[in-house]
């Protein structure tokens, strides 16, 4: 069994911050995944994430062996639904999005995907998932059939994320969304990691390593790159 979990807890108690890069199966080429490799094991990233609100091919055990064959960070789900968990990974963010009521992505995924989940050795992180207004619809917000809450109320969100800690979650996520037109506000950030215990995960249009640090110095404990790194495998690379 991992200990990623105890290791984020380790690192947000010395203010280490951790950075994850998200690469979804979708829009992995896996004959450019040994260069895709590379520029990940030259970046700071601690983790890889992997997931998609919808992911509709079939190579996701195959990923993720190519790459622990040349990396070493712990790979960890961020599964949109039940069909893309892998015993191949190292963890699964068990995902409750708690911004939304629809049924199905508060409780009836992770219904469906605990049969599964018992067949495998995966490091099971509950997490809080909250989807935050960004300025134009995400993939998140269509496939979930969800609105995301209102970047203007932070005591809602605030609020959200105390309920998820209320109810035992191990993070609390904030996301804006793939592709999003505006990254989670920092006073948003700053508000919610001031007031509840579990570290805090933000992700959802950060296009610059500049983003990275605000979010860092608003307070987040772990950041998440995914479209940018996509569209520029360099990124780090300044």
């Amino acid at each position: 069994m991992t200990n990623i979990y105890k290791d984020i807890l380790k690192a947000k108690s010395e203010n280490t911050k951790l950075l994850a890069i998200l690469l979804d199966p979708d829009k992995v080429v896996l004959e450019n995944l040994s260069i895709l490799i590379s520029k990940i094991n030259l970046s700071p990233a601690s983790h890889i994430f992997i997931g998609g609100s919808q992911v509709e091919n079939n190579i996701l055990d195959e990923l993720i062996v190519k790459i622990k064959q040349n990396c070493n960070l712990p790979i960890v789900l961020f599964p949109g639904n039940p069909s893309q968990i892998s015993n191949k990974a190292d963890a699964i963010l068990f995902l409750s999005l708690i911004s939304g009521r629809n049924s199905d992505f508060l409780i009836e995924h992770q219904v469906k995907a605990v049969p599964i989940l018992k067949q495998t050795q995966l490091e099971i992180i509950s997490t809080g998932y909250i989807l935050i207004e960004s300025g134009n619809e995400t993939a998140v917000e269509r496939v979930s059939k969800t609105k995301p809450l209102d970047r203007n109320n932070l005591d809602l969100a605030l609020a959200t994320a105390q309920a998820g800690e209320m109810l035992g979650n191990k993070l609390i996520y904030l996301e804006a969304g793939s592709g999003a037109k505006q990254v989670v506000p920092l006073e948003m950030i700053a508000l919610v990691s001031q007031n509840i215990e579990i570290p805090v995960l933000v992700g959802g249009g950060i296009v610059a390593l500049q983003g990275i640090q605000n979010a860092y110095h608003a307070g987040a404990d772990l950041v998440i790159i995914g479209t940018a790194f996509e569209k520029n495998n360099s990124f780090f690379d300044k």
